[in-house]
């Protein structure tokens, strides 16, 4: 039984940092840097992002990337997602935790480097009315509906499943906005109201969709390749993800909240359980903070930062 339980720790481990033995060497490299970095202990990203809720958001982020042609056909035609779908999640963490915890420095070397990574990703799509329109994964309006898409995900599943948010969720979209300026979007939401104003104009474009490439990335996500060990926490994650969906996004992509007979799941109940086994086995409940945030107040300390929180 310990056998089990160790090797289960190690798989979750492993797919949220590369390894189980020690954090990886980036986690780090975050204690180095010459200044306190984009956000700061007590600010709304660091709430976010230090709480196990982000586990559900980048469900829900993927689900709701996938209804954007462009994104969609730049994951199928330029990365291998489908043979290695670990690495693109840890490189997708290590760029989130650079910018969440990092000196301004590691923010921008680190987003230059995923834009690096971007710079192949491009060609063609047809559009809703049978077009052919170009994409680049650089496009401002295209960066512009993952940073909404992450942005939303994150935020509604903090809100169904985390504490509150210091400053309020206008907080954590207007802080979270400088990781979209990163990136290339140009006019980021800087409040809850403008983040679904411009999901709104989105869906009032007609530039999403729903077809066959669609439910085969769903049905990809919904049966990720995990470790057996894993799958049943998964699942109920992934049901969780579908949950805090807003139910037009949720019809688009054929999902539905599972239910038992009549009756509804008691989804938001069972993926709060799962979220608290999984910091459990990450390292709860004496472990208050990960080797990122860890590394990001080292280097804080060193600096002189007066803020009580830094200790």
């Amino acid at each position: 039984m310990r056998n089990v339980l160790r090797t289960w720790q190690d798989e979750i481990k492993k797919t949220f940092s590369g390894r189980a033995d020690a954090p990886p060497d980036w986690t780090l490299k975050l204690a180095e840097g010459d200044d306190p970095g984009y956000h700061l202990p007590g600010s709304a990203v660091w709430a976010v992002h230090g709480s196990m809720t982000p586990i559900v958001g980048g469900i829900r982020t993927l689900l709701m990337q996938s209804l954007h042609p462009g994104a969609l056909a730049g994951v199928h035609e330029h990365s291998n997602f489908r043979d290695d779908p670990l690495r693109r999640l840890a490189n997708t963490i290590r760029w989130i935790f650079t910018v969440t915890y990092g000196s301004t420095a590691a923010a921008e070397e680190a987003t230059r480097r995923v834009r690096r990574l971007h710079e192949p990703v491009q060609g063609n799509y047809q559009d809703n009315d049978g077009g052919v329109r170009a994409y680049s994964a650089n496009d401002p309006g295209l960066a512009s509906w993952i940073h909404l898409a992450f942005t939303d995900g994150f935020l509604a599943a903090h809100k169904i499943w985390g504490k509150p948010i210091p400053g309020g969720t206008d907080a954590y979209v207007r802080q979270w906005a400088q990781a979209g300026t990163l990136m290339g979007v140009e006019d980021p939401p800087l409040t809850e109201a403008q983040l679904h104003g411009q999901l709104e104009r989105w869906n009032a474009g007609g530039e999403l969709r729903a077809d066959a490439r669609v439910k085969e990335t769903v049905e990809f996500i919904r049966n990720a390749p995990l470790h057996p060990l894993l799958k049943p926490g998964y699942r109920i994650l992934f049901a969780g993800a579908v949950y805090s969906l807003e139910p037009r996004y949720r019809d688009m992509l054929g999902l539905s909240v599972p239910r038992l007979g009549p009756f509804p799941l008691p989804v938001r109940l069972a993926t709060k359980a799962v979220l608290v086994v999984v910091h459990f086995a990450l390292g709860g409940p004496l472990r208050r903070r990960g080797p990122s945030e860890t590394a990001a107040r080292k280097r804080l300390r060193r600096l002189g930062e007066p803020l009580a929180d830094v200790a």
